[in-house]
């Protein structure tokens, strides 16, 4: 469960930034870059904040 939740929350937070980006300021691809990097870092480290974050909030693998 908390895998299907961090891959949305990722996939929300890109589309809103490229919204955000076409529509507000382009400086908003940074948001996306950071995304991005996260979600790479994590597949070498095995460690996500936001898995950290729901297991605080009881939601379980």
């Amino acid at each position: 469960m908390k895998n299907r939740i961090v891959r949305a929350v990722a996939g929300v937070f890109i589309l809103i930034s490229i919204l955000l980006a076409v529509y507000v300021n382009i400086n908003w691809l940074w948001f996306t870059a950071f995304v991005g990097a996260n979600l790479l870092q994590s597949s070498f480290s095995k460690w996500c904040l936001l898995e950290d974050i729901l297991a605080k909030f009881g939601i379980k693998d």
